[in-house]
Formats: structure tokens, C-alpha cells, sequence
């Protein structure tokens, strides 16, 4: 309940604009102000309990407390390392970036991009911060995680071996923002060690909340180089890498000095004059500083001879950092992969540059009642989230020629880095795009919809963080079903539309309501029979308590083979006695008792419609379907809630907790209307009434 509040909760703050890059999220509900000037006002330094200088801050495996790669470890804060340190020395450079023993080249890759665009680095490094002025040993960083940006606070306390950083370090060993920036971005993914390992596309992505296109060279399209070119012009960040076949290829390097599963950044993209025709030139950078390609167009290569001095000058050919040019021949000969990260984004795809359109919606995939897995599992595969999008306009100027709408789907489960250090896999995600026929628009699909067509495009299904892909499709309304590939997986996940036109995306959920049946009728219009089996039960006062009505209800379904129950219990039978008490006498008389029986002789037909295996109990993953066709239409949040709350461990749901939900649900809906003013959608209750209604 308490979790459910929090997500409810940080809703109303995204609706605020809260998660945004001029507001960000406080990490841990740490204020870097305030807790800076605490700091400055006690003449003490920072030391933060949330990312302690201690073992466990390093890591839990390779890096964990007893592992010999951490002995001698010491936490020392940059002035105790050189005399006169540095926050940024000059502006920040790539130079800046040196991989220390941890194995993220990936993200100093990303990081070294950064340094290209002042304005993007500006968002994730804040300004103002020093070792000089109002030093208080804190200094803060931004991040993009999972839909919103995220401040996140540290002390200058860094681990170091033998008086020397462990980790990213400057060339000049003076420098400290990239060290800083690489311990934030630890403490946001819970240590050090869970940083190790990954793909340059996701540090782009946290540091811009771009979108990520990966393209196979040796499948390259043929304007690719044109695309690295407009990519790098508008800011977009590079990457690429070398694909290993086994454990034993990483890290080797090949006999022209590329090291293989390893993250460069690329850096520069140009055409040069070179005996009397035009090359090509890519220029990569490896974020360990050195290693360097050897093959042509390398640094003192034969090919620079025929390069005219200015030239020379202004592609700086010569730099003992670890960064090179090469042919973009070789370039896709030589490397497997190559990341843009689209920031604005841009449309690399088309020759005029115009910026994408976006939507991005959270969505969670919970066991029993939306983690319908993949399109192999049909009896659940409907129950997924949905949403629908509506492509209108064609492009312009499409490079294929053909009319059509482009856009981009990225689908990322979330929090995978935080817990590794439990065990935890990244899920096997992906998701599937389905035509919405007419008089389907505003409806969560259903098996008769999906299940009778085949989509009209899909991603591969893959267990990696995030799931990426450009489509072109006709004009029309499509649904987008995310999902993970196994049935029964309990997830959260980002889904990010990037359009080159406006094209409207939503949730495709039906609007909650409820058709609440009330009957007209009169002590005359009840059945004598019945009117005797009443007076029966009820004794000479003619009214049935919940004790009373416990007893009843459970008589009767002890008597049949085809429904399987724990019982009904004392809190459902108060409940159905506050639902239909018209007299608030704690007591059904006998109007109100014959509604009751019409309404469970109308549920019992439902439930035994949606048994489909005649087991005597109803899958959660049918809830929705039965809850419709009792009058209440309930989107994923409230099917959500509903299964948490009365399906069983195997997630079935039995005929006492079924209608136990229904008569919750109508007195939920009842309870809202009755406090609802002018059809506003919204109540508003003091504390006294929402305690009163919550206990009631």
C-alpha cells in the first residue's frame, strides 16, 4: 500500500514538472544547497552516509571486501593528493579521462564525447564548483535515469592505491571532475563494481536522455558516413567497438593495436584532400590514453605526407592521447559497432535537419496481471500494457523515396545495474506494433484483436537495457504492445516514441466507470418461496447480520463440486452489508437481502464463464474481462491493485474473493461519486474523512 502511495506520489511530482533537468529528482532527498552550507557553517567536510568511504561502496564480487583487489585501499580527497587541485583545469577535455583498474571504458567513452558540446556537459557537470571558493569537500552531478534527470550528491572522498587514484584520473593527475563525476555515477548505480561492463549508448543516454540507434557495419547503409557527419554537428554522441567471440578475446588487442570489447568514442568525422582525390577519415578515441591504431592515417603514418600543413593543423593528426584517425574504409572493416545517440534528437535520416517529436509513458509488468510475456503466450499475451499512436503526417523528403511515417520506439527496463549485486538479470524485453482497426481506438486490446492478426512490425527480443529500433509505416493508428519475452515477469520499464511528424501516443486504456445496475423493486414483486427461505434464515427479526450472512453464504457454496473457495469471510460479508444497508441499521433486511442474491446469482454466471478450465477458479489474467462485463471498466493500475489484493500465490482467484473485489469496486465507485463535485474526476478529503472512509 505504502509503495503504492510513493508511485502515486511521484506522478503528482512529474505532473509538476519535477524530473525535468531545471528541477531535477534529489537523489536519496539529498539537497546539495543545503547540505553545503550546513557544511560551511560548521567548518566541516562533507562526508555522506548515503555513499560511505568503505568497502561496500567499491563493490560486492570482484571488487567486494574480500577480494585482494582492493587491499591497500585507502579514501583520500583530492587535496590530500596534490597540492593544488583541480574541479575543471582550462575546460574539460578529453584528456581529462584516463581508465583507472575498473572495466567501464564504456562510460569514459561516453564521457569523453560529452566533452565535445560545452552546453551538454554543462547539464551534467553544474556549474560553480571548485576546490577554492565555499569548498565544503561536496560537489554534485546530473543524471538521466529511466524518464527524469537526477541530482545526485557526493563527498570528494576517492578510493586511491599508493597515493593515485583507483579509478578515472586526468592525464596531469590534477583534475578531478571526471573522477567526481565517475563516483556519482557509482553511487546512482549502488558501487563501483556495478559499473563494470556495458555499452557506450547507455552512458549517452544518461548524460543526455537521447535516444540510441546502433547500426551493424557490416550491414552499414550506404549514407552512413553523411549520418556520422550530421550527427556530430548537431551534438549527437558517438560510439563503436569491436564485437569478441569469446571471454578470451576481451580486451586483446589485434595486430594494428584495436582492442577488442572495447568502448571508443568517435570524435570527428572528415573528408581530406589526398593526391588529387578526396579520403574520407574517421577519428576515434580510446579512453584508456594510449593503445593507438597502427594502420593507415595513423599518427606519423606514410599517408600524412600528402597532406598539406593546414590541414594537418586543423585536424590535430598527432596526439599522444590515446586518439587517432583512420579511413572510414577500415573504419567499417575494422570495427562491428557503431552507437549514435540522437540528442535533440535530430534527424540524422533525412537530409533536412528538423527535430524529432517525443512521447515517453512509464509502465510496470506485474505477475498476474500484465506481464503477459511475448505473442507465444496467447492466453496472456493481451493483458500487456498498451499504447496507441497515431501517425498522421508522411515525411519529408523521404531518403528511400517513399511516402511514410518515420519514427523511433525504445523500450528500457529499469534499475539492472542496481541490482546486480542480488543476482539480478536483466529481463529478455522487446515489444510488437499491431494495426488498430476501426472501432477499436480508446480500448485495451484483446486476444479476439491481437491474436487474429500479425503485427505489422516488431523489435528482437533481447537482455539488455534498453531495445531500440526505426520503423517507417503507413499513416494510421497502431498499437504498441512492450513486453518481456517470458510470460509471469514482474518488471518497470520506459517507453520512449521519437516521430519525425506529430504523432499523438497515449496509455490505450479505457476510461474507468462503472454501470451500477440498482433494482426497482417491491416487497410485492419478491417470491413467496423466497420470501419464506428468508424468514427462515433470518429469525423473527427479520434482518441477517454479517455473522449471520457469513454462515449463509458459506453453506451455500460448501454445497458445490464446480466452485473452489476459502470461504467467504467476516470482512467481505461487513462489506456487502455497508454496500446495501439502506437504512445503516448494520443489517439486511429483506429488500436488501434479495438484491444481494440477484447480484451473486449474476456474478456466479460470470465466473463461470471466465473458468475456462472448469478448475473452479478464474485466472487474474481474465479479471479484466469479468470486471467488464459486471460494469466496471478498470485500466492496468486498478487490475494491478486488484490482483495484489485477491488473487491467490498461483494467481487464480476464487468465487468468494471474486465477489468480494466486485462488491469493493461498486462501493469504491459509489464512495467517490457521492464526494465528486460537477463531474470533476477528482475529491478532495481532510485527514479525519480519509481515515474514516480508508478504516470504513
Amino acid at each position: 500500500m505504502t509503495s503504492t502511495a510513493g508511485r502515486l506520489a511521484h506522478q503528482q511530482k512529474r505532473e509538476k514538472g519535477i524530473g525535468t533537468n531545471k528541477q531535477a529528482v534529489k537523489f536519496s532527498k539529498q539537497d546539495y544547497e543545503t547540505l553545503r552550507q550546513q557544511c560551511l557553517k560548521s567548518g566541516r567536510l562533507f562526508e555522506d552516509d548515503c555513499f560511505p568511504a568503505e568497502y561496500k561502496s567499491l563493490g560486492y564480487n570482484e571488487l567486494g571486501p574480500y577480494s585482494s583487489k582492493i587491499r591497500g585501499v585507502v579514501w583520500k580527497r583530492p587535496k590530500e593528493l596534490c597540492s593544488d587541485p583541480k574541479f575543471i583545469d582550462d575546460g574539460a577535455t578529453r584528456t581529462d579521462i584516463c581508465q583507472g583498474v575498473l572495466g567501464d571504458c564504456w562510460l569514459l567513452a561516453a564521457i569523453a564525447s560529452l566533452t565535445l558540446d560545452k552546453r551538454i556537459l554543462a547539464r551534467v557537470v553544474p556549474s560553480g564548483q571548485s576546490f577554492i571558493k565555499d569548498y565544503a569537500g561536496i560537489f554534485h552531478f546530473q543524471f538521466w535515469q529511466f524518464g527524469e534527470w537526477v541530482d545526485v550528491v557526493i563527498d570528494d572522498r576517492l578510493p586511491t592505491r599508493d597515493g593515485k587514484l583507483l579509478f578515472v584520473h586526468s592525464a596531469e593527475g590534477s583534475e578531478f571532475w571526471s573522477a567526481l563525476l565517475e563516483k556519482a555515477y557509482a553511487k546512482l548505480n549502488s558501487c563501483y563494481e556495478a559499473l563494470s561492463g556495458g555499452n557506450t549508448i547507455e552512458g549517452f543516454e544518461d548524460f543526455t536522455g537521447g535516444i540510441a540507434e546502433i547500426y551493424s557495419l557490416d550491414k552499414a547503409p550506404p549514407q552512413l558516413f553523411q549520418i556520422m557527419q550530421r550527427a556530430l554537428s548537431l551534438g549527437s554522441l558517438m560510439g563503436c567497438s569491436i564485437d569478441i567471440t569469446s571471454a578470451y578475446e576481451t580486451e586483446a588487442v589485434t595486430a594494428l593495436k584495436l582492442v577488442k570489447g572495447h568502448a571508443y568514442s568517435v570524435t570527428g568525422v572528415q573528408k581530406v584532400p589526398f593526391q588529387d582525390q578526396v579520403v574520407q577519415l574517421v577519428r576515434i578515441r580510446n579512453p584508456w590514453g594510449q593503445v593507438e591504431w597502427t594502420g593507415p592515417w595513423s599518427d606519423g603514418s606514410s599517408e600524412w605526407k600528402y597532406v598539406s600543413g593546414d590541414e594537418k593543423s586543423k585536424l590535430n593528426h598527432v596526439a599522444e592521447d590515446g586518439e587517432f584517425w583512420m579511413s572510414y574504409s577500415d573504419f567499417l572493416r575494422q570495427f562491428s559497432r557503431l552507437e549514435i545517440c540522437n540528442l535533440t534528437p535530430d534527424t540524422l535520416m533525412s537530409e533536412d535537419v528538423s527535430h524529432w517529436n517525443h512521447h515517453q509513458f512509464e509502465g510496470m509488468w506485474r505477475v498476474g496481471s500484465t506481464a503477459g510475456g511475448c505473442r507465444n503466450n496467447s492466453a496472456t499475451f493481451s493483458s500487456n500494457p498498451q499504447f496507441v499512436m497515431r501517425l498522421e503526417d508522411v515525411d519529408d523528403d523521404p531518403v528511400d523515396g517513399q511516402d511514410g511515417c518515420t519514427f523511433l520506439v525504445g523500450l528500457m527496463q529499469k534499475d539492472g545495474r542496481r541490482k546486480r549485486n542480488l543476482d539480478h538479470n536483466l529481463e529478455t524485453i522487446g515489444f510488437s506494433i499491431y494495426e488498430v482497426l476501426k472501432g477499436c481506438s480508446n480500448v485495451h486490446l484483446g486476444p479476439d484483436v491481437l491474436l487474429r492478426q500479425k503485427s505489422v512490425a516488431m523489435s528482437t527480443f533481447i537482455n539488455t537495457r534498453e531495445v531500440c529500433d526505426r520503423f517507417k509505416l503507413p499513416p494510421g493508428e497502431y498499437a504498441i504492445v512492450p513486453s518481456t519475452f517470458h510470460p509471469h515477469k514482474n518488471g518497470s520499464f520506459v517507453l520512449r516514441v521519437f516521430s519525425e511528424k506529430q504523432a499523438a501516443t497515449s496509455p490505450l486504456e479505457v476510461q474507468i466507470d462503472a454501470v451500477i445496475e440498482e433494482e426497482e423493486i417491491s416487497e410485492s414483486d419478491v417470491d413467496p418461496h423466497f420470501k419464506h427461505l428468508f424468514k427462515q434464515i433470518a429469525g423473527n427479526d427479520m434482518e441477517v447480520s454479517a455473522f449471520e450472512l457469513m454462515k449463509i453464504l458459506n453453506n451455500v457454496v460448501s454445497h458445490r463440486s464446480d466452485l473452489k473457495t476459502d470461504g467467504f469471510s467476516l470482512e467481505t460479508c461487513r462489506l456487502i452489508i455497508s454496500l446495501l444497508d439502506k437504512d445503516e441499521s448494520a443489517h439486511l433486511g429483506l429488500m436488501e437481502f434479495h438484491m444481494l442474491w440477484n447480484k451473486i446469482q449474476k456474478y456466479l454466471e460470470i465466473f463461470k464463464k471466465h473458468d475456462n478450465d472448469n478448475s473452479g477458479t478464474m485466472s487474474s489474467h481474465e479479471m479484466r474481462g469479468a470486471a467488464t462485463e459486471a460494469g466496471f471498466k478498470v485500466n492496468a493500475a486498478v487490475l494491478q491493485a486488484i490482483v495484489s489484493r485477491y488473487a491467490d500465490t498461483q494467481y487464480a482467484i476464487d468465487f468468494d474473493s471474486f465477489v468480494g473485489c466486485l462488491i469493493k469496486v461498486e462501493m469504491l465507485f459509489k464512495m467517490f461519486k457521492s464526494l465528486e463535485s460537477d463531474d470533476s474526476g477528482k475529491i478532495e478529503l481532510d485527514m479525519q474523512q480519509w481515515l474514516c472512509l480508508a478504516i470504513y
